[in-house]
């Protein structure tokens, strides 16, 4: 029986649809830019232009990544086998992301056997190391106490750095690892590690052990490339195919490739056949100069792009531990 048009509009129209966004004009969110925010601005906020199709995007990204972490913890593996090709940077951006966007608790470890570099990309508010905490651990009862070993950015994302002297620190292993991660888990929905290069460390095997998701980092170029996929090759050989099919490629453009011979859309294509998502994060000046990063200082596709590898990862959130 065909149903009347009055039953659907009875049906849309229940106590669910009076939402304050559409009752209060003055929980409307004003243009976050453009032309838009410059009629709001010069008629006093009485002319608000429908957004754009950039705008509603970027705010389904945000809707996105605020999802609740289901398992109440959840562990985030940024690697890749060749050093300077922004795996650090993807930590950092990655991780202010969704600290800034979250109301939760997110901090970044540096797991570099050899001397790490995440603490220079903020900061620094304590000169404590990870070693620092596990030489500590059992003094650890609050997030107070965890705080007082961490540097946190201006975008609430947290650090926890490693030693920087590899002459005179300790080798960084697994048992170690897991040491950490179980402090850490405790006090924080997230934590997003910063891997070292080596795939044969020790710290490596219970990083991979612990993961929920992989964030794969390659330049753009034809050995970065290879070397990308080689690290797929050996997850997959060695226990970790469910890892690999659902990791997160970043093509990271750690320099200008304006004038770059690489054909970006068959590495797309490439790495699609293989993994979850292929993003392919652009040049920006503000991230080429090595030093501590800003939100507010990269270029509006910059920040585009990071919220959508947030986002993309967050797909995940919902899912519990034993799923």
């Amino acid at each position: 029986m065909p149903v009347p048009e009055a039953a659907f509009a009875e049906a849309a129209t229940t106590s669910e649809s009076l939402r304050p966004d559409r009752l209060l004009r003055t929980r409307r969110r004003p243009p976050s830019g453009g032309w838009r925010k410059v009629v709001y601005q010069a008629t006093g906020g009485l002319v608000r232009l429908p957004d754009s199709k950039a705008e509603r995007r970027r705010q389904e990204l945000i809707e996105r990544i605020r999802r609740p972490v289901a398992a109440g913890h959840f562990r985030i593996a940024v690697m890749s086998l060749k050093g300077g090709v922004g795996k650090t940077t993807t930590t950092i951006g990655l991780g202010s992301t969704l600290a800034h966007q979250r109301g939760d608790r997110v901090i970044a470890v540096d797991a570099n056997p050899d001397r790490g570099t995440l603490s220079e990309k903020l900061r620094l508010e304590s000169p404590a190391t990870v070693r620092d905490l596990l030489n500590d651990r059992g003094g650890i009862w609050r997030y107070a106490d965890v705080r007082s070993y961490t540097s946190q950015a201006p975008s609430r994302l947290e650090v926890l750095a490693s030693d920087r002297d590899p002459a005179i620190s300790e080798a960084f292993n697994a048992e170690d690892y897991r040491a950490v991660a179980q402090i850490l888990e405790q006090f924080y929905s997230i934590s997003i590690t910063d891997c070292g290069t080596g795939m044969l460390h020790s710290a490596m095997s219970a990083i991979l052990d612990m993961a929920d998701q992989i964030v794969l980092v390659s330049p753009v170029t034809v050995d970065g490339a290879r070397s990308a996929s080689a690290t797929l090759d050996w997850l997959q050989a060695h226990g970790h195919q469910k890892l690999a099919r659902d990791a997160v490629v970043v093509l990271s453009a750690v320099k200008n490739t304006r004038r770059n011979p690489i054909n970006i859309e068959e590495l797309k294509g490439h790495f699609a056949k293989r993994c979850r998502a292929v993003i392919g994060v652009p040049f920006d000046p503000h991230l080429e100069q090595g030093a501590e990063v800003d939100l507010d200082l990269l270029r509006t596709a910059t920040r585009d792009t990071y919220l959508e590898v947030g986002a993309t990862i967050a797909d995940r959130f919902s899912q519990r531990a034993d799923a």
